[in-house]
């Protein structure tokens, strides 16, 4: 591949969540005319987890965005053990990309393995890192991996100033700490998002008077109470008349036990989505009675549109929440008990969002323009 110069800003893509951090800030890159690129990697190059058969990537590509590189990095099976392999193999192609293309900053976003492998690959090239929603803490080894990514990290953008002080606390300089928000919430501010005639069009056999949306992952450290975890769920759901919108999970480790469960219990009440896009995503939270399940967009996103969630179980333990979450177990009788109290809730207040205002693009990007790359950013010194 030929060398590609002047590249501001590359950013690693490498899920659908991501793009949901990343999309508001290369808009306003775009808009602001700043030259920036984006390397695909992970689930975004994959068609399984596109949208009708199409890849994020090829998706991204065909609306006009910048990709500068690609990486297929995803091995056969949904294991602890082909799940670092991958990663591994994602990091040798990506520290071949960084010689290529010599960016100003490398931006992470997040807190998955292939953001920590670049996290690796940009530290010991010298490339000055800057990480989205950093600081946060969750309950599986995702939090781990965001807080391994931190240690690399030269910019650390926070969502909120409990994630500000964490990182503080933990020994970062205090002058690479910046609280911005969570940028996934500009586009909900800017109503970036399909309205109810829209989604009809799309989704003919959705009931929109009476439906839930259902997202649950695996948990990497729970592997083996995966089957029991899902199946709890699917049994809680049974006992509620009402439409059921599935997202199908990320491709962790358990990915696939979580997929063939939902597929096997579906009924005509069950709508099954492998990916959407996000415009249609937060169209679909914003008309729902209720989010269900462990996915960040029912801590970080819903709020925004003023919905209750229900948060399952450990993965997001820790992070920040509204008063609109409701916490639950495994167990099924717990589930049955949340949902029960979610659809109950009515008249709500509109709360504050704790991840921000939904202007954090704006934020972002002045703080890297205005950043001088020099000894004293590229040198860490732990203050602990």
């Amino acid at each position: 591949m030929k060398k590609i110069n002047n590249i501001d800003y590359l950013f690693l893509l490498g899920s659908r969540g991501e793009w949901g951090y990343i999309r508001p800030l290369i808009d306003y890159c775009k808009k602001k005319k700043k030259n920036y690129g984006i390397c695909l990697t992970n689930m975004v190059v994959l068609p399984e987890y596109g949208t009708e058969g199409v890849s994020l990537g090829q998706k991204i590509l065909s609306d006009g965005y910048k990709v500068v590189e690609s990486i297929d990095m995803s091995l056969e099976g949904s294991t602890h053990f082909t799940m670092f392999k991958s990663l591994s193999l994602m990091g040798l192609n990506f520290v071949e990309t960084l010689k290529r293309i010599k960016p100003k900053f490398l931006i992470l976003a997040g807190d998955r393995g292939e953001q920590l492998m670049g996290a690796v690959a940009a530290a010991y090239s010298y490339i000055p890192i800057a990480h989205i929603q950093a600081g946060e803490k969750s309950g599986n080894i995702d939090g781990t991996t965001r807080h391994a990514i931190a240690r690399f990290a030269h910019i650390h953008f926070a969502s909120n100033k409990d994630a500000s002080d964490r990182l503080l606390n933990s020994g970062e300089e205090k002058f690479r700490i910046h609280n911005v928000g969570a940028p996934q919430l500009d586009e909900i501010t800017n109503k970036r998002f399909a309205n109810l005639d829209k989604l009809k069009k799309k989704f003919k056999k959705i009931n929109f008077k009476n439906y839930m949306l259902v997202i649950f992952h695996p948990v990497t450290e729970e592997f083996n109470e995966t089957a029991r975890n899902i199946k709890n769920l699917q049994n809680a759901l049974k006992k509620f008349k009402i439409d059921k919108v599935w997202i199908l999970p990320n491709n962790d480790a358990g990915s696939s036990i979580v997929k063939n469960e939902i597929l096997l219990s579906r009924d005509s009440s069950t709508h099954i989505f492998t990916n959407l896009d996000r415009e249609y995503y937060f169209g679909l939270i914003n008309e729902c009675k209720i989010i269900v399940g462990n996915s960040s967009s029912g801590i970080i996103e819903t709020p925004s549109f003023n919905k209750v969630s229900v948060n399952i179980g450990n993965r997001q333990k820790g992070r920040i929440q509204s008063n609109l979450t409701i916490d639950s177990s495994y167990k099924t009788s717990d589930i049955i008990i949340s949902i029960t109290k979610g659809l109950k809730i009515k008249n709500k207040k509109k709360i504050i969002n704790p991840y921000g205002d939904g202007k954090s693009s704006k934020k972002i990007i002045n703080v890297l323009e205005n950043q001088e790359i020099n000894k004293k950013l590229l040198i860490k010194k732990m203050t602990i």
